[in-house]
C-alpha cells in the first residue's frame, strides 16, 4: 500500500489510496481515537537521500474539498494540490494526531521531538516558538516498528536530521471530530 517517497520530498499527503480508509477506521487504527475520523494522511519517509530537518512548530493548518471564504478561516494555502487553510485554532486544539512507525526509531535516527505541555497553550506566536519550547524541554519519540504514537495536534513539535541516516518512515493521521461550517468540508483521505 505505501512505497518511498521521492528523493526530493519529505512528506506525501495520502489521499484516495485502496485500503486506507479500512486502515483508519473506527474498528482499526481509529479506534485509538473515539468519535474523531481521519481527515488527513501523510507519509513521512526520511533516509539517506532524503535526511530533513524541521524546526518546532505547530501543526495549524487543515486540508479542505475547496476554499471557500468563510470567517475565522484563512490564509489559505495549496500543499501537493490540495486546498489547505488555517481554521480557527479552537478546531486544531480539538483535533488528535496518530503516528504508525512502519520503521525503527532510535535516538540516532531523527526522532519526533515533542515539548510536553505545549498543547495547552493555545496557538503560539511565531516568534515565541523556540522560547516555549526552550522552557517545555524536549522530549525524544523513540520508537519500534509498530508503534503507534498519539498527541494532541497542536503540541510543539520538531525533527533533526538523522545522524546515523536510514530509513524512517511514519504514516502520520489528523482526526476530528469537528463538522466544518458550510461550505466548507474536509477533504479526507
Amino acid at each position: 500500500m505505501i512505497a518511498g517517497l521521492p528523493q526530493d520530498r519529505a512528506g506525501l499527503r495520502l489521499r484516495d489510496i485502496p485500503g486506507l480508509a479500512d486502515l483508519l477506521s473506527a474498528d482499526s487504527l481509529g479506534a485509538a481515537v473515539p468519535g474523531h475520523r481521519p481527515v488527513r494522511a501523510i507519509l513521512f519517509d526520511k533516509s539517506a537521500f532524503a535526511n530533513w530537518a524541521l524546526g518546532w512548530h505547530q501543526d495549524r493548518t487543515i486540508a479542505v474539498r475547496t476554499r471557500a471564504e468563510v470567517s475565522g478561516f484563512g490564509p489559505w494555502s495549496i500543499k501537493a494540490g490540495m486546498a489547505h487553510v488555517e481554521p480557527p485554532f479552537a478546531i486544531i486544539e480539538r483535533m488528535r494526531t496518530v503516528r504508525v512507525h512502519l520503521d525503527d526509531v532510535d535516538a540516532d535516527n531523527a526522532p519526533l521531538l515533542i515539548a510536553p505541555g505545549s498543547h495547552r497553550l493555545g496557538r503560539i506566536v511565531e516568534s515565541e516558538v523556540d522560547a516555549v519550547a526552550a522552557n517545555c524541554g524536549a522530549h525524544e519519540c523513540l520508537a519500534e516498528r509498530g508503534d503507534i504514537w498519539l498527541y494532541a495536534t497542536p503540541i510543539l513539535h520538531a525533527s533533526a536530521a538523522a545522524s546515523t541516516p536510514r530509513r524512517r518512515r511514519v504514516l502520520q493521521i489528523d482526526f476530528s471530530a469537528e463538522r466544518l461550517p458550510d461550505p466548507l468540508e474536509w477533504l479526507g483521505i
